[in-house]
């Protein structure tokens, strides 16, 4: 292993798929030791009933020129979560990197519904598995990541808080997940700061996953095939453009700069000068401030 990241260990929770994945990768591709956790693997699926797996992701960070380590986790589950943590410890005596990525609500939420008639068994769940699962894993991990300084944990959410507060995010629940997970950061800031580590919310913009591409019937190579029905989403970017910003924040000696903040990908590459895959700098929520939200036409220039 060779890189920025070369002797480090990161822990990507939510790391099946989509920017979990784009996020392990890229800390592999910088050299870090990355631990990958997940519910579905090649012997067992979760709800979701999709064919990513922890150990394909590991063999991309392994490919990428990092160390990828599948562990099946359940993060709703302390019990787990507390023998993954003690394995990290084991194996490698320290954590330098956190990531919360866990999610799996795509299913489970119901498009401007309101709450009384949103199904509540459906809504609970989805703030369990969006804010629990990530108190959970901070609390057992967080020791170990602070016995070093300079450690960074990294929320993953949708939106930042400037967008996220003037902007009533799909319903109640999916609104009060992805706020909370902001303010966590924020959070999180206060107790980790002073003791010589680092936390930040991180958003991609609108993001070319697996499940997104499969929604509008179009593959990463012919992605732009869906722009006849959905012009917008020529902001798009690649799971690995925010997983750059996280290898960026990771090698930033001076990260802590950053602490308690709100930050997306598109803001990050202007910060470190990194690129989606194809060279562009998509800046999405710029462009749904100031293209999408206002009604305008479709038009990137001057956004990636």
């Amino acid at each position: 292993m060779s890189g920025p990241l070369e002797g480090r260990v990161a822990l990507v929770a939510g790391a099946t798929r989509g920017a979990g994945r784009g996020i392990a990768v890229e800390l592999g591709a910088a050299g870090a030791t990355v631990y990958v956790t997940g519910r579905t693997t090649r012997t067992r699926r979760s709800e979701y009933d999709r064919s990513e797996t922890i150990e394909d992701t590991a063999d991309l960070v392994t490919a990428a020129g990092g160390h990828g380590v599948a562990v099946p986790t359940d993060h709703l589950d302390p019990g787990q979560v507390r023998s993954l943590v003690d394995r990290i410890a084991a194996e490698q005596g320290r954590l330098d990197v956190l990531v919360n990525d866990i999610w799996g609500g795509e299913h489970l939420f119901e498009w401007d519904t309101p709450v009384w008639e949103h199904d509540l068994d459906n809504g609970l769940r989805l703030l369990r598995l969006a804010v629990e699962t990530h108190a959970i894993t901070s609390h057992h991990a967080l020791p170990l990541l602070l016995r070093r300084p300079g450690g960074l944990v990294v929320e993953m959410t949708d939106g930042t808080t400037d967008y996220n507060r003037d902007t009533y995010r799909v319903n109640l629940f999916y609104d009060l997940a992805k706020n909370s997970v902001l303010r966590m950061a924020f959070a999180l800031g206060h107790e980790l700061g002073p003791r010589g580590a680092t936390a930040v919310a991180l958003t991609p913009g609108w993001l070319r996953s697996e499940m997104m591409l499969e929604h509008f019937g179009v593959r990463e190579d012919n992605w732009r095939d869906a722009l006849e029905s959905v012009p917008h989403f020529a902001i798009s970017e690649t799971p690995r453009y925010v997983g750059r910003a996280v290898a960026a924040l990771a090698a930033d000696p001076d990260v802590a700069r950053h602490n308690g903040r709100s930050l997306s990908s598109g803001q990050l590459a202007g910060v470190y000068g990194f690129t989606d895959l194809d060279g562009s700098r998509p800046d999405a929520w710029r462009y749904m401030v100031e293209v999408q939200d206002p009604g305008k036409a479709a038009d990137t220039t001057g956004y990636r």
